[in-house]
């Protein structure tokens, strides 16, 4: 019988995860479409006109009270016992406590966290002495450092005025930060090149990262913590995008977000931080990142799709291009509070997507919200939207690389309406992906292989030896190749025996090795044990990432050396052996095909996931008939959160 997927589970997980991590990047207001004014708000707030008057001598600043007073109806903040939680997090893994170890002591003390214990407080009802603080001393630092100069008007009203970077609970925080770092741009301040606001944010930057080091936590939650971030330096890629946000807009340097809503080759959204040089051009940076500067748009990895720029005034073009009485508009576009900055980053390999309403799975009418989506576990979340006209649908400014379908918003849900097809980096041409005729296929893994791991392992070597130094020693394997499955096997001939063998990593790879295992025979399925040897880790991952881990028959532990160079794994067989085999597993992330688990693999057809089949593994592949050139996606029941779809070409997978 065949299965068909429509909304899986992982379509829920999907929602709670990519809402709230858009929850502080698009501040959703209730009355959907609604538009504010100054004197609509301040009617709300009649405290708000002392702002306004007080400024009356002062023509950009009360373009800049305006400015803030006429959006403030799409920003809010949490309060409440649910905040305390939040907060714990961070300060507790401020101080270098484990994730999980600071999840379980916060539960503890203060119960499962839920959004139903804070309260949303608008910012309408913003105190009057609160912004008054925060535009004299934006004004102050715009004004008086000597790289104000170069910070138009409109880029100080979006990326350095601004009182809040997400919806944590407001507390004041310009004047303490700028004090607290402005002295310490004194010995670069007279230079003439403190005249480019970049060149300042580099300093900053390494001023932050030599500071403290930051304690990274991928599987933290709830709002933006606040100002506070700039002492704990702790959290995920949000947290470490605020804190560049706090310290540089005190400063006056024009700093914040750019986001993908959704990464294109992974599950999950990621944000970053952007500064603007002296001619207005993009540079992106994190205190998270290796890089110590801030670097050129276009020269940015990831996989984008579509880049967005948070903002603190809403887009009221687009406000405009996707309101429409007659349809649902998904949350995420309803109030944009972001700017389409993929242009910058794309530079030269910039494409437009045009598609002809006849290649849809139905007619759609004139004037209908299309959008362009990305996978995401079994389902497609949107990066873009547009309008339908003359029987066509284009989206401007679009990264190639990458698998898309279009879809259409309708009660709630994203409805596709065309084929997954992927558009060509370098000419932006469109390849839809089909199945026809039937193929058998081959899989090893579920997810693609890490970028790093794999690959730390061409030119790795394996060696035999009869001296315990190895002063002495015969090479019997060099790996030319990245590993591509669990147990990656080598047969070899056996004219020598040894008492000593080990793996040597290549120069630069921290000897990343999961698991190497030498046999004596062919046939033996037991590897030999002896002593272990090797370069012992240094104290911060002896206990975790040492040596021993390869000879440990767990593929999911490794081997981390804290040295890029001279790292090594062996063993003492006690006496002199042959070897006629050896078996090694790469380090990664725990996605390859295990004995043992139970997979079903599903291939895409005309807007369904269909099922291929379910079976256990019993070896480190699998094999499964689906129509060849479809669109696939295998799911481990046993356990595991990482999936992504992918194609079988060549007798390899290929993960998008």
């Amino acid at each position: 019988m065949i299965k068909i997927i429509r909304r899986s589970q992982s379509t829920i997980f999907l929602k709670v995860i990519l809402l709230s991590f858009f929850l502080y990047i698009v501040s959703v207001v209730t009355k959907a479409q609604q538009r504010y004014t100054v004197e609509k708000v301040v009617a709300q707030n009649k405290h708000l006109n002392i702002v306004l008057k007080k400024y009356r001598g002062d023509i950009q600043k009360v373009k800049a009270a305006r400015f803030l007073i006429e959006n403030l109806p799409y920003h809010f903040g949490y309060t409440g016992k649910g905040m305390d939680h939040c907060r714990k997090l961070y300060e507790l893994r401020s101080k270098g406590i484990a994730p999980d170890k600071v999840i379980d002591s916060v539960n503890e003390i203060y119960g499962a966290f839920g959004y139903d214990k804070l309260t949303r407080i608008s910012d309408i009802t913003m105190d009057a002495g609160y912004l008054f603080e925060n535009i004299d001393y934006a004004f102050k630092a715009w004004r008086e450092q000597p790289w104000g100069k170069n910070v138009s008007f409109e880029d100080f009203k979006e990326y350095v005025l601004p009182y809040r970077v997400g919806n944590e609970a407001l507390k004041p925080w310009r004047k303490r930060v700028y004090e607290l770092f402005n002295p310490m741009l004194d010995s670069i301040r007279g230079r003439p090149e403190a005249e480019d606001p970049k060149y300042v944010a580099k300093a900053v930057l390494n001023i932050l990262k030599k500071r403290r080091p930051f304690q990274f936590s991928s599987n933290f939650y709830g709002p933006s913590v606040g100002p506070d971030i700039v002492d704990w330096h702790s959290g995920n890629c949000r947290e470490s995008s605020d804190l560049f946000i706090y310290v540089c807009r005190a400063l006056g340097i024009p700093c914040g977000r750019d986001v993908m809503f959704l990464r294109a080759d992974m599950n999950v959204g990621h944000d970053w931080n952007f500064v603007l040089d002296k001619n207005r051009e993009t540079y992106f940076c994190s205190v998270t990142y290796t890089s110590n500067e801030p670097e050129a748009a276009p020269t940015y990895w990831n996989r984008k799709g579509k880049v967005y720029r948070q903002t603190f005034g809403i887009d009221k073009n687009m406000q405009q291009v996707v309101y429409s009485p007659r349809e649902d508009i998904h949350p995420w576009f309803k109030e944009p509070l972001f700017k389409d900055v993929t242009r910058q980053y794309n530079g030269k390999l910039n494409h437009q997507v045009v598609m002809s309403c006849d290649s849809l799975y139905e007619k759609i009418e004139n004037e209908r919200k299309v959008y362009l989506c990305v996978a995401s576990w079994l389902d497609w979340a949107p990066i873009g939207v547009s309008t339908t006209s003359g029987n066509q649908v284009w989206f401007n400014d679009v990264e190639g690389g990458i698998v898309f379908r279009l879809a259409t918003y309708e009660d709630g849900a994203m409805r596709v309406i065309s084929d997954p097809f992927f558009l060509d980096k370098e000419t932006g041409m469109k390849r839809y992906i089909t199945g026809s005729h039937e193929e058998e296929v081959v899989l090893t893994h579920k997810y693609r292989l890490p970028y790093t791991y794999p690959y730390r392992m061409i030119g790795g070597v394996f060696e035999g030896s009869n001296s315990r130094d190895f002063n002495s020693k015969d090479t019997l394997f060099v790996i030319k190749k990245k590993p591509q499955r669990l147990w990656d096997v080598v047969r070899l001939p056996a004219d020598k025996t040894y008492r000593y063998v080990r793996y040597v990593g290549p120069k630069g790879s921290f000897c990343n090795v999961a698991e190497v295992g030498f046999y004596e025979e062919e046939s033996d399925e037991t590897p030999l044990s002896g002593e272990m040897i090797g370069t012992p880790n240094n104290e911060a991952k002896i206990n975790t990432h040492n040596y021993t881990n390869v000879f440990d028959g767990d593929p999911n532990t490794s081997f981390d050396y804290y040295l890029e160079d001279g790292g090594w794994a062996g063993l003492d067989l006690g006496m002199r052996k042959k070897i006629n085999k050896i078996v090694y597993t790469a380090r990664n992330n725990v996605n390859f095909v295990y004995p043992g688990n139970n997979y079903e693999l599903f291939y895409e057809q005309h807007g369904e996931w269909l099922s291929a089949g379910e079976m256990e593994a019993t070896s480190d592949s699998l094999s499964f008939k689906v129509p060849k050139g479809a669109l696939l996606y295998l799911k481990n029941h046993s356990g595991g959160k990482e999936e992504r779809i992918f194609e079988y070409t060549n007798g390899e997978q290929q993960f998008w």
